[in-house]
């Protein structure tokens, strides 16, 4: 190589490297830092999305819920203090992916239980558990997206939970980790069958897709009745969550606001309709803030986990360190990150 080649490689490899770092750079949020209040214990393998159940009797006692994608996964209890709940853990799980609950489940007129429902992907099922008991009330699982053709388009990957302000019923949608321009997502309703099973009916297919990326976080606002989905490349996607009410989307937001993959939603929900809908801008690492009513922008923070996925919010107060209630981000080092809710706001 002459001398001049071997500058002008040199100058290549620099504007390269200038790059490389400026694209690095820019993935990093510029915001001043917001640093959680606890980091749980490492899981095994890979953190991806967290579920927050409230104790009623004793909200201290509350547990957070966290995914660990594997194929030998598990599902995670932790305490407040982050520390794992062994005896709440759900292991031998075949890489599950998003979770969510509800209160109140009616197995007959007299006994309730709250659930918990998870994809595990590998087997193509969606699998629901009592809590705080952790039994299984899906008799092994149940199989979804069973009338799919396209074998690519059967493995589920989000879900969240739906009880219905009209009439109390329970749905699961179930979003998948590929799938077609429509009809991206299918609800099922969960139904009663006996005191420790329930059983599933398929009540509608809905949900466009642009084929830019995936479609993996759902979550629902019971309240309010809509469902929101993270459509990675374009934005955030807004439906009736009753099916009677029909499978025309009703607006799309929040594209322009982000770096690239849009991700986790959670829903901090107030009794008076006020609240905000938290979605993290996952390359950027940082996360969008938007009104719970008008889905207008807010604010953007840096709350320092770093390829976010999933996260979950409560509003209760839980105990000193959660006064505001609690919001729960996962983090690409197999932990999750909790900050009491007054620091989102």
């Amino acid at each position: 190589m002459t001398y001049f080649k071997m500058i002008a490689f040199k100058y290549i490899l620099a504007l390269g490297g200038f790059s490389l770092l400026a694209a690095c750079g820019s993935s990093k949020s510029q915001l001043p830092e917001i640093k959680p209040d606890i980091i749980t214990e490492h899981v095994k393998y890979d953190t991806d999305d967290p579920a927050i159940w409230v104790n009623p009797q004793d909200p201290s006692q509350s547990i957070v819920f966290g995914t660990d994608k594997e194929s030998d996964g598990a599902i995670y209890a932790f305490d407040l203090n982050g520390k794992i709940i062994e005896s709440k853990t759900i292991r031998g799980i075949e890489r599950p992916n998003n979770v969510d609950l509800r209160y109140g489940f009616k197995l007959n007129d007299s006994v309730t239980t709250d659930i918990i429902a998870f994809t595990e992907r590998e087997r193509k099922m969606l699998r629901i558990y009592s809590v705080p008991a952790m039994q299984p009330l899906d008799g092994g699982g149940f199989p979804v997206f069973e009338d799919e053709t396209n074998e690519n388009f059967q493995s589920p990957m989000g879900v969240s939970l739906y009880k219905s302000a009209v009439d109390s019923s329970l749905y699961a949608i179930v979003g998948r980790k590929a799938g077609p321009a429509d009809k991206y997502l299918y609800q099922y309703k969960i139904k009663p069958k006996s005191l420790d099973l329930v059983e599933f009916e398929l009540v509608r297919k809905f949900g466009q897709f642009s084929g830019k990326k995936e479609i993996e976080a759902i979550a629902v606002d019971d309240a309010l009745g809509f469902i929101y989905y993270s459509d990675e490349g374009d934005g955030v996607k807004k439906y009736f969550a009753e099916p009677q009410k029909g499978n025309d989307q009703l607006s799309s937001f929040g594209l322009e606001d982000f770096q690239d993959d849009i991700e986790g939603i959670a829903i901090a929900a107030y009794e008076d309709g006020a609240g905000i809908i938290i979605v993290s801008d996952q390359q950027r690492g940082q996360f969008n803030i938007y009104d719970r009513k008008t889905n207008a922008f807010i604010k953007a923070l840096n709350l320092t986990t770093t390829e976010t996925d999933g996260c979950d919010v409560v509003t209760q107060p839980l105990n000193s360190t959660f006064k505001n209630g609690l919001f729960v981000a996962m983090n690409d080092d197999g932990t999750f990150y909790f900050y009491d809710l007054a620091k989102l706001n």
